[in-house]
């Protein structure tokens, strides 16, 4: 595959940065993705290569890009079947299975939600100019649901917009052990890294950790367990079952931050992010999306109803 190849001439206007103005040209870049281009020497103006993607052009003045092909990443595509929610040339909306790791990291080479994603959207124009898919958001490793994976630079840097901005809801569901102290609320409780145990988060003080916002509301009551639909404000690490177990109602099945034997027979934590509401590069009101439960959580919902 050869080089993508442009040119501008620049004819006024407010747009008179370098990176600005190519950004207005080749919306299907982001910014940061144009700047590492002018950072690489893969931009000129009037030929000669600028110094910083900041530089103020002037009028008449032509501005040539070459952009080459993604690169292959060293992350494999691997042909894992996947339940597709959702999908165009910008991004996918998938049901996340409980057990697959969103991304490689150490002990998880592979057989991840990435290497699923790549394997069955070999086509994507890929993220900074790697062949692979962008992940927005993510999900623990036991916890199943709606989770977003940009497949080109504009639409990640899109959808981490929305993300930081707080434009989109979340709603998870997850039976837990006990009963929170009110049918419905609002935690507002700091989370950092646990010192104790560096795989563990932990709510600290506002001066050691960053805000965390849960919003939360019962859906159905039963003898020892009750049936919770949480809407995480914020988005940090394992927020929704720290939370939970903040308030005295641990998510049943995490081993984590709950019971150290599992109630219910569960083979993992019963937390399903059942429905995501956002705003989608080129749309102009929110899309809905969700994914039922799991069967094996849904049985142990009619369980406790019996």
């Amino acid at each position: 595959m050869s080089d993508e190849k442009w040119q501008f001439t620049f004819e006024g206007g407010d747009s008179d940065r370098l990176d600005k103005f190519l950004v207005v040209c080749i919306p299907e870049y982001s910014r940061s993705r144009l700047q590492g281009l002018i950072h690489d020497g893969m931009v000129t103006i009037d030929g000669i290569i600028p110094e910083k993607a900041g530089v103020v052009l002037n009028k008449g003045q032509v501005v040539s890009i070459r952009i080459p092909p993604a690169e292959l990443s060293n992350l494999q595509p691997e042909a894992i079947p996947l339940v597709v929610i959702f999908e165009n040339e910008d991004l996918m909306v998938v049901n996340k299975p409980a057990g697959m790791v969103v991304h490689p990291g150490a002990g998880h080479a592979s057989h991840t939600l990435v290497n699923a994603a790549l394997g069955h959207a070999p086509d994507m124009a890929g993220i900074s100019g790697e062949l692979r898919p962008g992940v927005v958001h993510r999900l623990d490793k036991d916890t199943s649901g709606v989770i977003l994976v940009a497949k080109n630079d504009k639409a990640h840097q899109y959808l981490q917009d929305q993300f930081k901005s707080r434009k989109v809801k979340k709603s998870y569901l997850a039976l837990v052990d006990g009963h929170p102290p009110t049918p419905s609320g609002r935690i507002d409780a700091p989370i950092g890294r646990d010192t104790s145990n560096r795989k563990r988060m932990a709510v600290v003080s506002p001066s050691k950790g960053r805000q965390a916002v849960t919003e939360y509301h019962s859906r159905e009551v039963f003898a020892e367990h009750e049936l919770i639909e949480a809407h995480p404000i914020t988005g940090r690490t394992h927020q929704v079952r720290l939370h939970l177990a903040f308030l005295g109602c641990p998510v049943a099945g995490d081993l984590v931050y709950g019971k150290r034997h599992a109630s219910l027979g569960l083979k993992r934590t019963f937390l399903h992010a059942w429905r995501l509401q956002i705003k989608l590069p080129g749309q102009k009101t929110n899309s809905d999306f969700e994914a039922p439960l799991p069967e094996e959580l849904e049985n142990i919902l009619l369980r406790l109803r019996a």
